[in-house]
């Protein structure tokens, strides 16, 4: 993630697609190829996003047109194909992270598919073994934003690491999203169990409670109404110059300014980021198996992953697509993320989200 989202993506990005991507065809059910319905439904949260020349792509190559139903910030969009398992609500669950795995495989969502291409695909992404319960599908630095303007209106150093956000001179500036139903509210705290531990995470947050950190929901909320260096925080005149956001992030500020700046308007603190896989499944009682399989196929195929980055502002996670020179310019390059274990986030996440909604929610 996401964009991500992050998603992991972006709200931004997300902003501007739509909740239904379509290729060619009708949208009567009938053949595709030798049978079977000719739509193909994608789950996700609300930063997925795709060229419209690129799905119209995949409906020529298969005969199946995409459409995709939008379900929220990731942990939101994954409780929902929780509660209806078994009877899902499309094909292709598309926004499962490293960060929430663990709790779609122990409910059982997908059935295992070992996707074309598969070995085009970085073996370090590939965290659910040989069971291919789910396809890596992109990656994501997690990571504080800063607004430049306003440090350096202030002649103020902006925030580089987890311990910095901890000084009294960034009190109040930070916002973030909440653990419980975020991923990247989830991977902020992940990234700062990984820096202080197990033991010392908790005393961390409430030493940043008490410097004025805000929770909000989710990343729409918190980048584009609370954070002051985003577009969408300028017209709502936000006052937070720190959001937890992604690497990517910046692009985004460049690419859908009217006229595009020559610096990015945001920075990232290299030193509070924490790395976020996203992945795909075929979901447990999918309609179409058939196209929810070539969908699969076509997430990590070069096509697919070359127009990822500018539309949903994640790496790529084959090693043969190219990352778009927006991206390589003005996004941030993240050496030492954070990282947790998945078998130690799968035995501890719950615990930490509730340790954390009562030191800083409650």
């Amino acid at each position: 993630m996401n964009t991500t989202t992050k998603y992991a993506a972006t709200a931004l990005a997300a902003a501007l697609g739509v909740s239904v991507l379509a290729g060619c065809g009708s949208d009567d059910d009938g053949a595709a190829g030798a049978g079977g319905s000719k739509t193909v439904t994608l789950v996700s949260h609300d930063s997925f996003n795709a060229s419209d020349t690129v799905l119209k792509a995949f409906t020529k190559e298969t005969g199946y047109k995409v459409k995709v139903l939008k379900s929220g910030d990731a942990g939101a969009a994954l409780n929902q194909e929780i509660l209806t398992k078994g009877s899902p609500r499309g094909d292709v669950f598309f926004g499962a992270d490293n960060t929430l795995l663990s709790r779609a495989l122990d409910n059982g969502l997908f059935t295992p598919y070992e996707a074309k291409g598969l070995e085009r695909v970085a073996a370090d992404t590939q965290l659910d073994g040989d069971k291919h319960r789910v396809t890596p599908v992109d990656t994501g630095d997690i990571c504080v934003n800063y607004d430049k303007k306003y440090f350096a209106d202030r002649k103020l150093d902006p925030p580089q690491s987890f311990d910095d956000l901890l000084k009294p001179e960034y009190k109040n500036l930070l916002v973030t999203e909440n653990a419980a139903t975020s991923s990247p509210g989830l991977g902020f705290l992940l990234g700062t169990v990984a820096a202080h531990g197990e033991t010392g995470y908790q005393d961390y947050w409430k030493q940043l409670k008490s410097n004025g950190v805000k929770v909000v929901d989710g990343w729409e909320q918190a980048y584009n109404e609370e954070f002051s260096g985003s577009a969408g925080g300028k017209k709502a005149k936000a006052d937070r110059p720190l959001v937890v956001s992604y690497a990517s992030s910046p692009p985004v500020e460049v690419l859908y300014a009217d006229p595009q700046p020559a610096v990015a308007p945001t920075g990232v603190a290299t030193g509070t980021c924490f790395r976020q896989i996203e992945f795909a499944g075929l979901l447990n009682g999918a309609k179409n198996e058939a196209g929810g399989k070539a969908l699969l196929d076509f997430l990590i195929s070069k096509r697919f992953q070359e127009d990822m980055p500018l539309n949903m502002f994640v790496n790529p996670v084959a090693k043969d697509a190219k990352l778009p020179e927006l991206f390589t310019k003005f996004g941030a390059t993240v050496d030492k993320p954070a990282s947790v274990a998945p078998e130690k986030i799968a035995k501890n996440r719950e615990q930490w989200v509730q340790s954390w909604s009562s030191l800083v929610v409650r």
